[in-house]
């Protein structure tokens, strides 16, 4: 009896120490992949579903990003909206209201999604636990926020050869946000232009 119940420890010791090793190797290759792009540029394709699986929006634009924490999100029409980030504050502009809302950016992973491709990878394994599975040319690492107040309660990003190819974000009531990445490019030179914003005249302005 004494035996097994050593045994038993043992096992769930071992358990417990490939757990924490697995986890390891995922924390690895995810700053891997995302540190190997200093910037990156393509389009997105963006599809939101509520809990029930029904379509809320559909939308596409332009993206460029830039470490640490700098990206530039612009939403095509008949949508059209602007987000803009030099790594301390963001600007959202939305050319129909002609407003503007300008906040300070929150630093936290867990609140800014953008962040995990733009800002400091190193901060990934304190907001995250993080598990990988691989197929092929695609390894998916699913994140789930160690924080309570986080804004969705997975998110999964996607790699095929190398490169990011989509996102998905589920948040706490199952509404999910899939975005796919197209025409990537990695590290091209980006003007650091991309990423402030000029508020145009007489547009309404809001600050946060």
């Amino acid at each position: 009896m004494r035996l097994t119940r050593m045994l038993l420890v043992a096992l769930l010791g071992f358990a417990s120490f490939s757990l924490q090793a697995s986890e390891q190797v995922a924390i690895q290759r995810l700053t891997t992949l995302l540190n190997q792009a200093q910037t990156i540029s393509g389009r997105f394709s963006q599809l939101t579903l509520d809990g029930s699986g029904t379509q809320l929006q559909e939308t596409s634009g332009e993206m460029a990003l830039k470490r640490p924490g700098q990206f530039r999100w612009h939403t095509d029409a008949p949508m059209e909206q602007l987000l803009v980030s030099d790594g301390e504050q963001i600007w959202l502009y939305d050319p129909d209201l002609e407003q503007v809302t300008i906040q300070k950016m929150d630093q936290r992973l867990t609140h800014t999604p953008a962040l995990l491709l733009s800002g400091d990878v190193s901060q990934i394994a304190d907001s995250f636990e993080i598990t990988l599975k691989e197929g092929g040319n695609v390894v998916d690492f699913i994140l789930k926020p160690k924080a309570a107040d986080s804004l969705f309660e997975s998110l999964r990003l996607s790699f095929r050869n190398g490169v990011i190819n989509d996102m998905q974000l589920i948040d706490n009531v199952g509404q999910r946000t899939n975005i796919l990445f197209l025409g990537v490019q990695m590290n091209p030179p980006i003007p650091a232009s991309q990423f402030t914003f000029e508020v145009p005249a007489g547009a309404d302005v809001i600050q946060e």
